[in-house]
């Protein structure tokens, strides 16, 4: 063997090549194609993946995941949406895009959604029995899966629209955990409203949850010190329609819009020391307020 041969490094993933370049990290030799340029010198492949895997994921503003830039969440909320409403479309036919009849035509489906008192009966089933679906029968349930089925064609577009604008924005600076709680429980906090002002009438649509979207954007624009007055204006037509159309539940509008602000200010405003504790922490302690004013309803009724 030659002197030079013997002398020589050569890449340690490339033996047949030789090279006077070492890794800054492990000093391991490195050929050309094996080169990662760093802050100081180059690294290999194996020490680069080393420090990606400790590296720190990039969070938002709000301690959330950078992966709601991709808006995922938001597109599976709408995904289940229109899921329910096709099998609407499938149990009750296609009329029942344009009768209401996805969330009024008898069927399992509907059943499962309804936000209904004990004394209003939603459907009669065989042998000439009659079903009542409410909360106070034991669909508890139905608080939540009520916010994804609509009573036909048109508020399902006007509430999927609104979730594609506001969805979207929020889940990139809320990122997706956070954003989906906030979804989770300003629907629920209106459909909790709706069952305990109007226990007897029907309730179903994502509007709550909606309505809790636009006051968590305006905590969040006020936060960042951002102009407020488009979402405001939206906000008063919105609110206007609300009191002016009276198949509209103000209830749960109301409810929603207060659950998603309280959230909203949670997610916000939690010090940054224990930014992630006191978000966990708030968003629980209203999950369990909503609940308890559910069984003290269900208690004293």
């Amino acid at each position: 063997m030659s002197e030079h041969a013997a002398t020589t490094p050569v890449c340690y993933r490339h033996t047949s090549r030789e090279t006077w370049v070492r890794c800054a990290r492990c000093e391991r030799p490195i050929c050309p194609d094996c080169m990662f340029d760093a802050a100081v010198g180059h690294q290999c492949p194996e020490c680069v993946a080393d420090g990606r895997r400790t590296q720190r994921s990039a969070r938002t503003a709000f301690g959330g995941g950078a992966s709601g830039h991709a808006g995922h969440v938001t597109k599976v909320l709408i995904g289940l949406n229109v899921l329910v409403a096709l099998i609407g479309v499938a149990t009750a036919g296609t009329r029942a895009l344009f009768e209401g009849g996805l969330f009024t035509t008898a069927g399992p489906i509907h059943a499962i959604g309804a936000v209904v008192g004990p004394s209003v009966p939603l459907y009669t089933a065989g042998d000439g029995i009659t079903i009542y679906p409410g909360i106070d029968d034991g669909g508890v349930y139905r608080l939540l899966t009520a916010m994804f089925i609509h009573y036909g064609l048109l508020h399902l577009l006007m509430n999927m629209w609104a979730l594609w604008v506001l969805g979207r924005n929020l889940e990139a600076v809320l990122g997706p955990a956070r954003f989906l709680a906030l979804f989770l429980l300003s629907g629920l906090g209106g459909n909790v409203a709706a069952y305990l002002i109007n226990p007897n009438s029907l309730s179903a649509g994502a509007s709550t949850a909606v309505f809790g979207l636009f006051g968590a954007y305006f905590v969040i624009l006020r936060k960042l010190r951002m102009d407020t007055s488009a979402v405001v204006g939206v906000l008063v037509v919105n609110l206007v329609l609300t009191f002016t159309i009276s198949q509209i539940s103000w209830a749960g509008h109301l409810g929603g819009l207060l659950a998603g602000s309280l959230v909203a200010v949670v997610l916000a405003y939690a010090p940054r020391p224990y930014r992630t504790q006191v978000q966990i922490a708030g968003n629980v302690a209203l999950l369990v307020v909503l609940l308890a004013l559910v069984m003290l309803r269900m208690l004293t009724h």
